[in-house]
């Protein structure tokens, strides 16, 4: 799954995300979510969200279990 809809990403996922100081580079992070910050259910450069560890940015795909 690509991460742009909300119904796909929930707490405890594990999800590779874009850092704001990564976007020109487009490294990737991975992590588990812990916090979902994007309020609508569809964003196109992908939903925000808060990992486990604390770093927030854009997932661009996710892992499921």
């Amino acid at each position: 799954m690509n991460g742009k809809n909300r119904s796909d990403v929930f707490a405890g996922l594990e999800v590779d995300i874009v850092l704001k100081q990564d976007q020109r580079s487009g490294k990737r992070t991975r992590g588990i979510v812990k916090d979902l910050l994007t309020n609508s259910s569809f964003h196109p450069h992908g939903i925000k969200v808060r990992l486990t560890d604390g770093q927030v940015g854009r997932v661009c795909e996710t892992f499921p279990k």
